[in-house]
Formats: C-alpha cells, sequence, structure tokens
C-alpha cells in the first residue's frame, strides 16, 4: 500500500533541522496540512511558510517545557482537531566525554532525547485517537543498538528510547494507533557536522554519512507498510545485530574499525570544507556560521 499524505495533519518536531525539514517537504509535497514544531522560532516559522501546499502552521516549542507541549497541542486541537501522524523527530549529542560533562548536561540529554518523545506521544493520545488512523514515528538510531564509546548518554537515551517504543508499538497496536521508529546511521546534518568537528565519535563514519532524504524514505515506508522499525541501511542494520550477539568481543573488534572511521570522518570534515560549512583556525575545525 501506498500511503495518502492528502489532508493529513502530521507533526514534525525538529522540523526545522536538516532531516525535520526534509521531512516536512516531503509530507507537504504529497498534500499533508504540517505542524513544524521547533525550539527556534525564526526557523521554524521560515520551515512552514516555505513548504508547498497549504495550511502548514508552526509552533515554537521547548519540548522540556511540558506546559508548553500542551500549549502546542492546544492549539493544534484548535486549528485541526486531530493528529494523524506524529513524528518525534528532535534529538541531540554531545562530544564532551562522560567523565569530564557537567551532570546537567547528562540530565538534559537524556531529558530530550528519550523523555520528551515519551511525554509528547502521551500527550498528544486524545489528538491522535480523533484521526480515522493514527500514527506515531520516532527517529531512533543505530546507536539504539550499538554502544558508542565516545557519547555513552546519546546512547543511553537511544538504547531506552528504542525499548519504550518497541513496548509502546506493541501496546498501542491493539488500541488502534500504529506506533514505529525508524534507526538511521550517521545523517548529513548540522548535527553531525559538529559532532565531526568536535572530534566525536569516529565509528560512525565508516561509510559516507547518509542525507536526509534518505531518512524520510526509511519513515515514508513505515507509514505505506506499518510495523515495529525500519532501517535506512539494511546492511548496517545485520553488521550491528552480528556484532551484538558477543558484546564481550566488541573491545578487539572496535580497533579493527577505529582506522576506517578515522579516516571517514577525515574526509567528511574536508568535504564539509569544500561546501564551505567548515573551516580550520588556529588547526581546529570550526563549523562556518548559517547565516
Amino acid at each position: 500500500m501506498t500511503y495518502d499524505f492528502r489532508d493529513k495533519v502530521i507533526v514534525v518536531t525538529g522540523g526545522a533541522g536538516g532531516i525535520g525539514g526534509a521531512m516536512c517537504r516531503r509530507f507537504a509535497g504529497g498534500g499533508a496540512r504540517l505542524v513544524v514544531v521547533d525550539i527556534d522560532e525564526v526557523r521554524a516559522e521560515r520551515t512552514a511558510s516555505e513548504l508547498p501546499g497549504t495550511g502548514h502552521i508552526y509552533l515554537s516549542c521547548d519540548l522540556l517545557d511540558r506546559a508548553a507541549v500542551e500549549r502546542g497541542l492546544d492549539s493544534i486541537a484548535a486549528t485541526h482537531g486531530r493528529i494523524d501522524v506524529l513524528v518525534n523527530n528532535v534529538g541531540m549529542t554531545s562530544a564532551e566525554r562522560f567523565d569530564v560533562r557537567s551532570v546537567e548536561s547528562i540530565e538534559r540529554e537524556i531529558d530530550l532525547n528519550l523523555l520528551s518523545p515519551l511525554v509528547a506521544t502521551r500527550l498528544a493520545i486524545p489528538l491522535l485517537r480523533a484521526s480515522g488512523d493514527p500514527r506515531v514515528i520516532t527517529a531512533v538510531s543505530l546507536g539504539g543498538i550499538f554502544p558508542l564509546g565516545e557519547t555513552p548518554i546519546y546512547t543511553a537515551s537511544k538504547f531506552g528510547l528504542r525499548g519504550a517504543m518497541l513496548a509502546i508499538g506493541l501496546d498501542l497496536r491493539g488500541k488502534g494507533i500504529k506506533a514505529g521508529s525508524v534507526l538511521p546511521s550517521a545523517t548529513d546534518t548540522r548535527m553531525l557536522q559538529q559532532e565531526a568537528v568536535d572530534g566525536g565519535n569516529s565509528m560512525q563514519f565508516q561509510d559516507q554519512p547518509q542525507q536526509p532524504a534518505d531518512v524520510v524514505r526509511a519513515v515514508v515506508s513505515l507509514l505505506d507498510r506499518p510495523r515495529l522499525e525500519a532501517y535506512v541501511r539494511p546492511s548496517q542494520s545485520r553488521l550491528v545485530r552480528f556484532a551484538m550477539l558477543a558484546p564481550n568481543l566488541l573491545p578487539r573488534l572496535f580497533p579493527l574499525f577505529r582506522k576506517r572511521g578515522e579516516r571517514g570522518m577525515a574526509r567528511y570534515l574536508e568535504d564539509l570544507r569544500r561546501r564551505g560549512l567548515a573551516h580550520q583556525v588556529g588547526g581546529q575545525w570550526e563549523l562556518v556560521e548559517e547565516s
């Protein structure tokens, strides 16, 4: 089956970002009415205004502020009366190592990556039930299967989110709401670019980073054929699952892949330089500020 986007009300959190914006454009191009949710009001408004079609709105919302989330859902209820698809897409990571980062930064990353999608989904249930075919899609990560030593808090949040959404998907399916997750690997977005210049996890650069459009195709495939999980690159799913059959072997396996990952990161940084997105200052990589 091919999902019919026409007149569907689709809410995308992190909707002004690289992956979120690509989703919004794809869904709007199919005839959906988008609710672009982002903490950056200027970017959210610009994204909504540039979408094809009509009926799009934006919400400037800090997903860690429950009252703000509730106000946003009240606004959606007043405007549309329902949510057909909720896409939990917001997320963050940090290149700070666990043994030196602040406890406050740990709490914030867990709250944003793990708790905020669960809270948003729970609070959106009444509006989802008002739809004739409600869906929830959550962007998790291969980091929800494969431990990333340089970013353990990201790993913790994504392990937890993956498990929670599997359980929620099983629970809600019998109640008429289809829920599934997409598990992308490294994707060429501002977040990955920042991680690269900060010297983050090199293991994710085994291959050329995928594009936001690749993640969007995986999301559309979940809408076309609802299931609990979808992978952007099936080959990576098989590799990760194989490695996790014997987790105690990981310390021995990682050195085999690290050099390749470091070379891949170096190539990615040079690609960012060629694209005018990053440069070196005093031997240190920095992102070029967005206009």
